[in-house]
């Protein structure tokens, strides 16, 4: 075997891994092991987040600054043990009416798609043959707005999510901004879903125009946060939690209190730092999967 390549055993599979001191993140000088070493380490909170999901993963095998590719159907190689579901390719810029999507539900497998440089795992709403279980909005800032005001918008929605039942839990992107997780039924579908993130954000961005826009066109996003709702559509992913970013940094989506966007909206801590890999770990270590409760369900979403 090359001097590269590394026989190992996780949870009784036999994997091969490679290339462990290749650095994917060149600023900060992280490798390819410690990519597959938080992988690993934060499995156990990740896992469940990735149970019976289709995962789109998005590889950089040069490191975040030599180019990167989408990836739904599994590669060729993929071993025999890792869970394949074939599933319908809604909107596949390939034409494809049908996609082998892989499931990530066991740490092999996790630890196979970190060795391939599969950095960012990203996720339906809904898992396999199933309505959506997790409506998600995604509020991203157009520059000058930043985290700050995400973190003010995440509020507003918070409250009036909870006016109709609805309870949400915010995590970083990982990037610029955030997303605001609740958990569903999983009785409506897709499209219902959607229709319902609208019309919040619609109705939020009429009573704060300054600060909000519902509309998907970019000119009209700077100074404001776009509420993206359209994330709830089927053919539509989202990055999971505790997943790895392609930045200057680890970064990682990261869930979060609630006290820490209130002061994030009050300007009262640094509100556009990412938190890295080694600090999410610390932070799982003290915390715990502040995400768990998406895995418990939740209500429906009300009609008009």
């Amino acid at each position: 075997m090359p001097a590269d390549r590394l026989k190992v055993d996780v949870e009784g599979r036999s994997l091969e891994v490679s290339n462990l001191d290749k650095v994917l993140y060149p600023k900060a000088g992280f490798t390819k092991g410690e990519v597959i070493d938080y992988y690993t380490r934060i499995a156990p909170v990740l896992l469940p987040h990735l149970q019976d999901r289709a995962l789109t993963r998005i590889r950089f095998p040069n490191g975040v600054d030599g180019g990167s590719f989408f990836e739904k159907n599994a590669p060729a190689a993929t071993p025999g043990w890792v869970r394949t579901e074939n599933l319908p390719a809604p909107g596949s810029s390939k034409g494809r009416e049908t996609i082998d999507y892989v499931v990530a539900d066991d740490l092999p497998t996790l630890v196979w798609l970190a060795n391939l440089a599969a950095l960012e795992l990203h996720t339906p709403q809904w898992k396999v043959g199933e309505h959506p279980d997790m409506m998600v909005v995604d509020l991203d800032p157009g520059a000058p707005a930043a985290l700050k005001q995400c973190c003010q918008v995440a509020l507003l929605m918070r409250d009036r999510l909870a006016e109709d039942g609805i309870d949400s839990y915010p995590k970083t992107s990982g990037k610029k901004g955030m997303q605001l997780c609740c958990p569903i039924a999983g009785t409506q579908d897709a499209d219902l879903v959607s229709d319902y993130a609208k019309r919040i954000a619609q109705e939020l961005e009429k009573a704060h125009p300054k600060l909000i826009v519902s509309k998907m066109a970019k000119n009209l996003r700077p100074g404001k946060v776009f509420i993206d709702w359209s994330q709830n559509n089927a053919a539509k992913t989202t990055v999971a939690p505790y997943s790895l970013r392609a930045q200057d940094v680890p970064s990682v989506s990261t869930p979060l209190t609630w006290d820490e966007v209130e002061a994030g909206a009050a300007g009262k801590r640094p509100s556009t730092k990412p938190y890295t890999a080694p600090e999410v770990l610390k932070r799982v270590e003290k915390q715990g999967d502040l995400l768990a409760p998406l895995l418990d369900g939740g209500p429906e979403l009300p009609g008009r």
